[in-house]
């Protein structure tokens, strides 16, 4: 015993001293994805594209080639070969042509530069119905006349017997509104809202699913609830409704394939049956009824002699598209915090978040005839609930129970096509409360979080919490601006100026993706972008959309954005007519290259005197509309220049060079004086004017200075709006005003990020500054939202300069080419954050104590870093022990891997 353990020890030292370094390093794969999703049913791209994540305890590892294989479970469909390329992102499929309704299975290895080769790493796909040939369904109706948008929820139900075995059963469906489907009773997905909110006079996304282990021998029941959602209920204002029809359809195709090689296939059609199910009305903003005396209707041998024949239609199939997002799912599940009594001895559940979704009820006990659940966002001082910010929305669940022991009472009461946003919620209808008995469920779109921030000051860490819970609750599908009143609809400015900070949270780039098909799908033809998309604003008024600064250039700055975080070309290939016609429309719109006419929202919300009782500062900081608008127009053109400069389109290129020379110097005709003042002195025009380097590089400082005096006049609060305010901190960082910056995100005084948090315990970002005043009564309520995630616009800068992620834009994109670049300044002794990039985790941790400054850092494998270091003396850098040889400039590039570095840091007064 002892002599062969001898003996392998002396053969492993043997091994070591004659292989190469890194023989035995372990090279893995991980997290094989296609068009960013993993094994995904209903892929719809015809030339899909492979990512996998490469994993090493080496450092400086980098991917040197790659081999692909794709298989149909027959046949080798591909075969990449040995490709000499570090890609290990968005590998294009180059195989014979792809099969609709076919799983593939895809497996990758790859070579390192350390000769090192992977083992085979295994993922699959299923195909969605590629032609619009390979529908074969019908569109269904129901036909009945209380099947309105006020009224009643039809059922759908189909029986079939399945006399054989099973080799696989695939459902392709949509709807014309919204459906929930269930085979046998039991729900054919996990996803809620289905098909989701898209142009759906456009285009419609339909989903697949594998429903095999659903189906059984001899009889099998399809059921479908179809509800009006977004698809005909009130959305906006002017009782705006039946938007895209005044009649919900069911699409609904089921391809069996049998062990015997047959195949049959179920399609929806007059054979079909239907009749009223238990929901009585149901709404995206009032909310949903359901009579519970109709229950059961799922059960396989439910009886109802009022099932009709469902009626069919010719509505197109020909602008289906596969989803290619994430659908809505259930994520959090919070239980409520306490009871409160209102003065009326109204019985109110607090959940201690705000979120969105619904409640769900584990009935027990006595309930009255009506079990009626209210929600909302706030409670007034009074100790009473405030519903005025709701406008017209009802936002109510509504359970109608049979006490007469007739109908068995279901497990749960949930409803189906509507969602809430709230924090409370007003229970009538059951006598004694148990907490135990309710559940708040988060709805949002099934986004990998992907980053987090944490420092050492706990105000700090809850306004991230409050960044991304906002964005939870309005990434549902579409980023929407409010999710608890009377409109919820995806406004392009907020969507803009939060897309950078939304791609650290989540996962992105699919949610923008499907998002912006319907940016240029609802583009009118000179090029205008409506201020809300899917467009809901304009399609009954009669009125043409126009641009606004800010707001439709989310058709230019949210691509441009998405490539840079994710390295995504093709997003930017398929949005690039789409950005090239808004910026012709700002050409159009600008008379000699000067923008200032027309309607322009400006630097919405920004401080106003007479906003709030405690003011801070004794005027208002109004920025001149036209001033903004020609920074953007800036803005816009230089985006335009880099994402042509990325798609090699050189005429494009020379041509917006010389527009936005013109475009800032008639900025500084119009807007400037010769030494550099603004018409408008407010920190959003010099904010703009810095960011966008509207003014000659010599007046710079004098404008910062001005900006510093600004904010110096409020004592040190911000008074900027939507646009801003992403811009506020950055701009300070970049010249050299990290000191300011630090101190306007650590005010806690109103206006401020920290304000609603201290003050109000907020768990949400607010749509104003002072939503709630300091006196705690409410700004008015025809528009003040308490979960609105554009000012959480500042969790950009969180990431990228106070942890110091960030990523080179161009060859570098997607984090290939990292940035860690940590400014630190008073207030913040520690801070850190994590980023799961496409090439795997990016981390920046750093602490001061005892006058040193230590820096954790993690890169990925196949990227590299640059790593900048607040250190006065370079020299005293060391990693590990060993002194580290910094440039002038104070950085060091490192291949991948972990880094743990130290240097002295005693001064950090301000």
């Amino acid at each position: 015993m002892y002599k062969i353990n001898l003996y392998k020890t002396i053969f492993y030292f043997f091994l070591v001293s004659v292989l190469p370094s890194g023989a035995f390093a372990q090279l893995k794969l991980q997290n094989l994805k296609i068009e960013n999703l993993t094994n995904p049913m209903g892929m719809g791209v015809k030339n899909p594209r492979f990512s996998w994540e490469l994993v090493s305890d080496k450092r400086n590892v980098k991917q040197t080639a790659y081999e692909i294989q794709v298989s149909d479970g027959k046949n080798m469909v591909w075969n990449s070969g040995k490709v000499s390329s570090e890609t290990s992102v968005f590998n294009v499929y180059q195989g014979s042509a792809l099969q609709s309704n076919t799983k593939y299975t895809w497996k990758v290895r790859v070579t390192d530069n350390q000769n090192n080769t992977s083992d085979w790493a295994n993922a699959n796909f299923h195909t969605a119905l590629l032609n619009p040939t390979d529908w074969k369904a019908t569109w269904i109706t129901s036909g009945l006349k209380n099947d309105t948008v006020n009224g009643i929820v039809p059922m759908f139900k189909k029986t079939f017997d399945v006399k054989k075995k099973i080799a696989s059963a695939i459902v392709f469906a949509t709807a014309r509104g919204l459906y929930d489907a269930r085979i046998n009773g039991e729900f054919i997905t996990d996803a809620y809202l289905t098909p989701g909110w898209t142009s759906y006079n456009k285009h419609l996304q339909y989903q697949t699913y594998d429903v095999t282990g659903l189906l059984s021998k001899n009889q099998n029941v399809i059921n479908v609830l179809l509800g009006s959602g977004w698809y005909r209920t009130q959305l906006a204002w002017f009782n705006n409704q039946n938007i895209y029809g005044k009649e919900t359809a069911l699409l609904f195709q089921l391809e069996i394939a049998y062990a015997d090689g047959t195949k049959e296939t179920i399609n929806s059609d007059n054979s079909w049956q239907i009749t009223e199910s238990d929901i009585v009305f149901s709404e995206i903003y009032n909310g949903e009824i359901q009579d519970t005396r109709k229950s059961g209707l799922f059960q396989k041998t439910a009886i109802n002699p009022d099932w009709k024949q469902a009626v069919e239609t010719k509505y197109p199939t020909d602008y289906l598209i596969a989803s290619e997002n994430e659908p809505i799912k259930k994520h959090e599940h919070i239980k409520p915090v306490r009871v409160i009594k209102s003065p009326k001895g109204e019985n109110i559940l607090d959940f201690g978040q705000n979120i969105v979704g619904w409640v769900k009820i584990t009935p027990h006990g006595k309930l009255s005839d009506t079990v009626r659940l209210s929600h909302f966002e706030m409670m007034a001082k009074t100790g009473a609930p405030y519903f005025d910010n709701l406008r017209t929305a009802k936002a109510q669940s509504i359970y109608i129970i049979d006490n007469s022991g007739k109908a068995a009472l279901p497990s749960i009461l949930i409803p189906h096509f509507t969602f809430f946003g709230f924090r409370y919620v007003k229970v009538e209808g059951i006598e004694n409360i148990n907490l135990d008995d309710f559940t708040a469920v988060a709805l949002y779109s099934d986004m990998q979080p992907i980053g987090n921030f944490e420092c050492s000051n706990p105000l700090v860490n809850q306004l991230q919490k409050n960044i991304q819970w906002g964005q939870r609750g309005n990434f549902l599908d579409v980023p929407t601006d409010c999710p608890q009143r009377d409109e919820r609809l995806g406004w392009t400015g907020d969507a803009e100026v939060f897309s950078r900070t939304a791609a650290y949270n989540f996962n992105v780039n699919q949610f923008f993706s499907k998002w912006l098909k319907d940016v240029a799908a609802d583009q009118a033809d000179n090029g205008a972008v409506p201020f809300v998309i899917p467009d809901v604003l304009s399609k009954n008024s009669g009125r043409k959309p126009v641009g606004a600064a800010g707001w439709s250039d989310a058709s230019i700055i949210i691509p441009y954005n998405m490539y840079v975080v994710y390295g995504d070309t093709r997003l930017i290939e398929n949005q690039y007519a789409s950005m090239k016609a808004y910026l012709n429309y700002m050409r159009t719109a600008a008379k000699n290259d000067l923008w200032n006419t027309g309607f322009q929202f400006a630097d919405w919300l920004s401080y106003r005197v007479d906003d709030s009782k405690g003011m801070i500062g004794q005027k208002s900081a109004v920025t001149d509309n036209y001033l903004v608008a020609q920074c953007f127009f800036a803005y816009n053109t230089q985006i335009m220049i880099n994402t042509a400069k990325v798609l090699n389109k050189t005429e494009d290129v020379a041509d917006y060079e010389a527009l936005l020379v013109r475009v800032k110097k008639q900025f500084q005709n119009e807007f400037s004086t010769t030494s550099g003042r603004l018409i408008s002195e407010t920190q959003t025009a010099y904010i703009l004017a810095l960011q966008f380097d509207m003014l000659p590089e010599a007046l710079r400082p004098q404008a910062v200075e001005r900006l510093v005096n600004n904010i110096k006049s409020y004592n040190y609060h911000l008074t900027t709006g939507f646009l801003g305010t992403p811009f506020l901190n950055p701009v300070l960082t970049r010249f050299g005003r990290n000191d300011v910056a630090y101190k306007l995100l650590l005010q806690d005084t109103y206006p401020s990020w920290l304000y609603p948090i201290k003050a109000h315990g907020a768990t949400t970002i607010w749509e104003r500054w002072d939503s709630m005043k300091p006196d705690s009564t409410f700004q008015d309520p025809s528009m003040t939202s308490f979960n609105h995630y554009a000012y959480g616009a500042v969790g950009d800068w969180i990431y990228r300069n106070v942890a110091g992620i960030d990523t080179k834009d161009g060859d570098g994109a997607g984090y290939k080419e990292i940035i860690i670049k940590p400014q630190i300044d008073s207030g913040i002794t520690s801070a850190k954050a994590i980023l799961k990039t496409n090439y795997g985790v990016v981390s920046s941790s750093w602490k001061i104590s005892e006058g040193k400054l230590a820096l954790e850092v993690e890169i990925p494998a196949n990227t590299t870093a640059t790593v900048y270091f607040p250190a006065k003396n370079p020299e005293t850098v060391t990693e590990n022990g060993v002194k580290q040889n910094l440039d002038n400039n104070q950085f060091i590039k490192i291949g991948s891997g972990k880094y743990v570095f130290e240097m002295p840091f005693p001064d950090r007064k301000l």
